[in-house]
């Protein structure tokens, strides 16, 4: 179980983390004696990411951590006063010194879930002034979150379930904050491993990586190495210049050639020779080698294969290549006949379990691109179109009030998809025989829920015409209490359990739904009872128009 003891990791998440309007209406309430009503308010976006029909929640435990030390400081009211101004009623900064979460229930779906549209994400109960204070901060944890999560799953869905997937994003997040959070959810979302090290360390996620351009560049020959030892893998003996093993083995390789998939004379470049010979002697068990600074298949391909081959001969085994520029599939295609090739000729059966890894500004498109057309690519790096969520920078959840002192509360519109869903809900998945979800479907608080194998009558919230019966062969509440004035209510899993989770979830969708060109709408509906009772708010809330 993952403690709330902890303060939330980034030091910003406090109380003043928040909108000014948030602080305005807060003494608002106060001075009108409003702000210890009991209010509700709801959690939930409107239309999923990227075209998509599905999106993965996540930000609970962070919203959680954030409510277990919610409060103002003193440096925080000393602030407020001077922002507020000598109008401001001194008792309302007594009030906010002794504010906290203390009376506050939150009911939320389990944070790695597949979510949808319009199903609240998080239900928030408490005192009206508190519950509003928390909103922007609850927002900003919850939507970027929620929104790298679901991109990492769909480069996931696009790269197949095989490949490795590695998060390279630090260097172009928003920020050192937006990179450790798409760290932290990218691996949530389903990759592999990052590149960002306090990521690893905050959250217990491999971190993995290789050198640079800079790295090869920087090297002039092999006479650069000081100290060209390397010992075998089973420490029996030392390799007293690995240098001119590689040497030799590129000579040897230069003569094979003539008669390999390349069937040209081999002429690398030798600076980059130096550099992943002194890159394996540091790394020898873990000897992975960019391979695109001067020339990927002319120079940087055969380069590596020299040196995976004096590993092999002391008992290593070499780890692969990158490919970061160019055609990638072709270039992968072509690498793996030359290394197939070479531990064939060689008899170097290691050889063969060496990847291919692409980076070069990879997305979704990308992805579905190479495998629509073929390669032999095994691990991909991302970095930029997946931690910026470049194809949509927002997710645009947002929070509302539903229900104030046991009345429900309403926001109408001529837009109907910011129409709001009074009242405290329940919600469940409806499942199918085949267990994929059918639809997931919201009750007013303490309706009956529906039952196994017992038709049920779904409703679109606010189309009268759309409506089934749906018999489940499976139902499952959406929502668990998880902080209860005060107090932890609910066991929290750790960022393993929650990756499982997604893995799981979105694996039980339809495959109708996770397709990246118009997949098929996921339905969200109401019960027939619901369904009444927005309608005749609806109609109370309304103003009655005039014709004359």
């Amino acid at each position: 179980m993952q403690s709330l003891a902890t303060p939330p990791e980034n030091t910003l998440v406090k109380a003043l983390l928040t909108d000014y309007y948030q602080i305005t209406m807060a003494y608002a309430y106060w001075r009108s004696k409003k702000h210890n009503s009991r209010a509700s308010f709801d959690l939930f976006f409107r239309k999923s990411p990227f075209q998509g029909e599905f999106t993965i929640f996540c930000g609970l435990e962070d919203s959680l951590r954030f409510l277990a030390h919610f409060g103002f400081s003193d440096e925080d009211i000393q602030y407020l006063k001077t922002v507020m101004g000598d109008t401001t009623d001194p008792g309302f900064f007594e009030y906010l010194r002794h504010v906290d979460a203390s009376d506050v229930t939150v009911h939320a779906i389990p944070e790695g879930s597949v979510v949808f549209p319009k199903v609240p994400l998080i239900r928030v109960e408490g005192p009206l002034a508190v519950v509003q204070l928390i909103e922007t901060t609850l927002l900003t944890l919850v939507n970027f979150a929620s929104l790298v999560a679901t991109n990492a799953a769909r480069f996931r869905l696009a790269a197949g379930p095989k490949a490795r997937m590695l998060e390279f994003g630090l260097r172009r997040a928003q920020g050192p904050d937006g990179g450790l959070t798409a760290s932290k959810y990218c691996y949530i979302g389903g990759f592999d491993a990052t590149s960002n090290v306090m990521a690893g360390k905050l959250h217990d996620i491999p971190i993995a990586g290789t050198h640079a351009h800079s790295f090869v560049s920087s090297f002039r020959g092999m006479e650069e190495i000081p100290d060209r030892s390397l010992a075998y893998a089973d420490k029996s003996d030392t390799c007293k210049d690995f240098g001119q093993l590689v040497k030799e083995k590129l000579s040897q390789l230069q003569s094979a050639w003539i008669d390999s998939p390349a069937a040209v004379h081999l002429e690398t470049n030798l600076d980059e020779l130096g550099a992943f010979t002194a890159y394996a002697i540091a790394f020898p068990s873990k000897f992975l080698a960019l391979v695109d600074t001067y020339d990927t298949l002319r120079s940087g391909v055969p380069n590596f294969i020299a040196v995976a081959l004096a590993l092999c001969d002391l008992g290593y085994a070499p780890h692969g290549i990158r490919l970061d520029s160019g055609d990638l599939a072709y270039q992968s295609i072509e690498s793996r006949k030359y290394i197939s090739w070479t531990a064939e000729r060689f008899k170097c059966e290691k050889l063969n379990s060496a990847l291919i890894v692409a980076s070069n500004d990879i997305n979704e498109d990308t992805l579905n691109s190479l495998a629509q057309h073929g390669h032999r690519i095994d691990s991909f790096g991302v970095g930029t179109h997946l931690v910026t969520c470049q194809a949509q920078p927002a997710l645009g959840a947002v929070y509302k009030i539903v229900e104030l002192d046991g009345n429900p509360c309403m926001k109408l519109s001529a837009d109907v998809e910011k129409v709001t869903i009074p009242g405290k809900k329940d919600g469940y998945r409806l499942h199918g025989r085949d267990g994929a979800p059918i639809c997931d479907v919201l009750l007013r608080e303490g309706e009956k829920a529906p039952v196994v194998g017992e038709a049920f009558l779904c409703r679109h919230p606010f189309q009268e015409q759309k409506r089934a019966h749906v018999r489940p062969q499976k139902v499952t509440p959406l929502y668990k209490t998880y902080w209860d004035k005060g107090e932890a209510a609910c066991e929290l899993p750790t960022i393993h359990e929650l990756k499982q989770r997604v893995t799981e979830q979105v694996a039980e969708l339809r495959q109708d739904h996770k397709r990246r060109l118009n997949p098929t709408p996921y339905k969200v509906s109401v019960s027939s009872d619901l369904y009444t009772y927005i309608h005749e708010l609806w109609l109370q809330h309304a103003p009655i128009g005039e014709l004359s």
